[in-house]
């Protein structure tokens, strides 16, 4: 796992609710572009589920990764 997705599932394993990209981004000290490449491929991976329109949270197997 490259260290942009670590950051990425960490930064969502943080917040309570889902999070948008400009929340991940602030959170993980990241630029929004690299935050939006990850989330497509933690999504692939089942890492990263988006359950509510634009806002992003971890799964359980992202959770889990993401420590």
């Amino acid at each position: 796992m490259e260290d942009v997705q670590k950051k990425v599932l960490k930064a969502l394993a943080g917040f309570e609710k889902p999070a948008g990209n400009k929340d991940i981004a602030q959170a993980a000290g990241l630029d929004g572009k690299e935050v939006t490449k990850a989330i497509k491929v933690l999504k692939k991976e089942g890492l990263v589920d988006s359950p509510v329109r634009c806002k992003y949270a971890v799964t359980p197997a992202g959770a889990s990764k993401a420590n």
